[in-house]
C-alpha cells in the first residue's frame, strides 16, 4: 500500500504539538494508531517504523513528544548529548501533561475524513510508556508497549495518584507488552512488578518477553535485531487486527 505524509500542528496547554503524520493513500477512512517515539523524538527509524504501519492500512500520528521543552522540528542524535538532552526532558515534563497530548490528537482525528474511529497506539523504550499512557483515554482499544521504561519507577515526575500504574483502572482496551530479557532499563524485578499489576487489574493483556537488548526494534546501531523486529511488529500487527478491524 501506497503512502503519504504530512505534518499538522496541534495546540495543547503546554503549546504548539508538531504531529507527524503517515496514512494510506488511498481513498477511504482507516484505523489510526498513536506511535511514540523514544526520547530523541522523530528520528529516521522512527519514521521508517510509523511508514511500514501506515502502509499495513493505518494513519499513524507521531507527536514530538517533549514539544514544550525544544524548538518545533527538534530530532536529538543518537549520542551522548542527545541521549542526556532527553533524558533530562524526560525528567521535565509532568507525566499528566501527556493526557493533554493525547487528548489534542484525538480530538485532531475526530475531525478527519479518513479516520474510521478505531483507535490505537504503539511505542518505543519511553514511548513504550507512552503509549501505555494513551490507553487510559476510553477511545483507545489496543496497545502495543515494546520496551517500555519507567513505568515499574516513579523517575517520570508527577503529582501523588498521576503515575502511570496508579491509574492503570481506567484502561479498557487490550494490551501488547514486549520486553528484551537482555535489556539493563527494565530489570526481571521491574518487568515482574509491571505484569502484577497488568494481572491484578485483570486487563486483557498477552506478555512476551524475548532474548532482545533495549532498541531491537531500531534498525539503527548494534542493538538492532532483524528476527526480533518481524516479530514484534507481527506480534503488533494481530493486536491491532483483533481490536481496530
Amino acid at each position: 500500500m501506497l503512502i503519504q505524509n504530512h505534518i499538522v500542528d496541534l495546540p495543547t496547554p503546554t503549546g504548539t504539538m508538531r504531529t507527524y503524520v503517515h496514512r494510506p493513500n488511498a481513498a477511504g477512512a482507516f484505523p489510526a494508531i498513536l506511535f511514540y517515539s523514544e526520547i530523541f523524538q522523530q528520528t529516521a527509524p522512527i519514521a521508517r517504523a510509523a511508514r511500514f504501519l501506515a502502509g499495513h492500512g493505518y494513519a499513524v500520528l507521531v507527536p514530538e513528544v517533549f514539544h514544550e521543552l525544544n524548538p518545533i522540528g527538534t530530532v536529538l542524535g543518537y549520542d551522548d548529548a542527545g541521549k542526556d538532552k532527553g533524558n533530562a526532558d524526560k525528567e521535565a515534563k509532568p507525566v499528566e501533561s501527556y493526557d493533554a497530548d493525547n487528548r489534542a490528537m484525538i480530538d485532531y482525528l475526530g475531525q478527519q475524513d479518513w479516520f474510521n474511529g478505531h483507535l490505537g497506539a504503539m511505542g518505543f523504550c519511553i514511548g513504550g510508556h507512552l503509549a501505555f499512557r494513551a490507553a487510559l483515554q476510553p477511545e483507545v482499544k489496543g496497545t502495543a508497549c515494546f520496551y517500555a521504561t519507567d513505568l515499574h519507577t516513579n523517575t517520570i515526575p508527577n503529582q501523588p495518584g498521576q503515575h502511570t500504574l496508579e491509574r492503570i483502572g481506567d484502561i479498557t482496551g487490550e494490551m501488547l507488552m514486549i520486553w528484551g530479557k537482555q535489556d539493563p532499563h527494565i530489570p526481571p524485578q521491574g518487568r515482574a512488578q509491571v505484569y502484577q499489576k497488568l494481572t491484578d487489574a485483570k486487563l486483557s493483556f498477552t506478555w512476551h518477553e524475548l532474548n532482545g537488548q533495549h532498541a531491537f526494534m531500531r534498525d539503527e546501531g548494534d542493538r538492532f535485531d532483524p528476527q526480533l523486529s518481524s516479530l514484534g511488529y507481527q506480534l503488533a500487527f494481530d493486536l491491532f487486527s483483533r481490536t481496530l478491524r
